[in-house]
């Protein structure tokens, strides 16, 4: 007697990953690398997603681009090393996250009703991608949303749902949310949902399509998963996402190292009597002199950290060079920068690329920087 065959879970093939944002509020570090390229636990922040979208069931992924489009390509290459095809396409023009969209349709492979698995560039997530998948073709939807709860929504948009998990509404930033569900940047689309985005116009699917697919009457669910989740949009949340990785609070496939209080690339040299604590990433070549102090930091390939300096919850960008018995606190300074000796970094201070500062400097977060 044959054994019952256990039914077989869903998967989607293909996946759009929104990798084309200026990333300003990252700057200086967005000056030479795309957001999404910056390293965040020892590897470009796209790589986690990415390897996030292979471990899920998906081989075929179509990068949306823009800015310095040409950076993916170069490190990515066609994805073999990762398991994937990588296909790209470079919108020459902007055209909000719908526009963006519709602007890959043509690389995609899959049917009509197909799920199609849409990522934002931004966001460091736990959540089961999977089982959202899962979700969407049990529900038959046209769009399923990945939703995740936040303790204070008013500085997002809220999106409520019925009984059924049926979307209701998109409401706008409001100082009294009706739920503390939010759009967390994960989206699944029936294939014929993205073909039906107008062509080459700016379309956003927060404004413009999801709120006319639930006016029309589609069906439009949210997947809710409490977890991790993170907005990785800002400096602090780039050393938030590193450090939560390397620590474990997040698992990543990727993690090129064992979790712990620190990570060393290839060619890092620390001193015997120097301190890494607290998830800090010392990057390839990179360089931390005796009785220096680093917590929670990323130092990225080829940054040099003096004698007796302290870093903490912050940034040095490439070859950038931290002096000796200098304080560095929530501070980024950028690629090929020199700080001098003795210079204090005060919390929200940036230096910029190639920027030299003089010994004994202090820095605070309102220093005029490069528009």
């Amino acid at each position: 007697m044959s054994r019952p065959v256990a039914p077989v879970a869903p998967v989607a093939d293909e996946a759009i990953l929104l990798v084309g944002g200026l990333g300003t509020r990252l700057r200086p570090l967005t000056v030479h690398t795309p957001k999404p390229m910056l390293p965040v636990a020892g590897v470009p922040f796209v790589v986690h997603q990415l390897a996030r979208l292979r471990d899920a069931g998906v081989r075929h992924v179509v990068l949306a681009t823009s800015y310095r489009a040409e950076v993916f390509e170069g490190y990515l290459g066609d994805g073999a090393r990762l398991g994937l095809e990588i296909d790209y396409v470079t919108e020459e023009t902007p055209l909000g996250t719908g526009g963006a969209i519709r602007n890959v349709a043509g690389r995609l492979r899959s049917g009509p009703d197909a799920p199609v698995v849409i990522m934002n560039g931004d966001v460091l997530s736990g959540h089961d991608v999977a089982a959202e998948v899962a979700r969407h073709v049990s529900g038959d939807a046209d769009v399923t949303l990945f939703l995740t709860r936040v303790p204070d929504p008013r500085a997002f948009g809220c999106v409520p749902t019925d009984s059924e998990g049926r979307v209701t509404a998109f409401l706008e930033k409001m100082p009294d949310p009706v739920t503390d569900q939010i759009n967390a940047g994960c989206y699944v689309f029936r294939r014929s949902v993205v073909d039906a985005i107008a062509p080459g116009v700016v379309v956003s699917v927060e404004r413009d399509t999801f709120p006319a697919l639930v006016s029309s009457g589609a069906t439009v669910l949210g997947y809710v998963e409490d977890g991790y989740w993170l907005d990785v949009g800002n400096p602090a949340a780039l050393v938030k996402a590193s450090r939560d990785l390397v620590l474990g609070r997040l698992h990543s496939s990727v993690l090129p190292g064992a979790v712990g209080e620190s990570l060393l690339l290839p060619g890092a040299v620390v001193a015997a009597d120097a301190r890494l604590a607290g998830g800090s990433v010392v990057g390839a070549s990179a360089r931390v002199d005796p009785g220096a102090v680093v917590v929670g930091s990323v130092l990225l390939d080829g940054a040099h950290v003096g004698a007796g300096a302290v870093v903490r919850d912050s940034v040095v960008g490439v070859g950038a060079v931290v002096g000796p018995g200098t304080t560095m606190d929530d501070a980024v300074v950028g690629d090929g920068a020199a700080v001098g000796a003795r210079c204090e970094l005060r919390p929200g201070s940036r230096v910029w690329v190639d920027e030299v500062v003089p010994e004994g400097s202090v820095r605070t977060a309102d220093h005029p920087l490069p528009s």
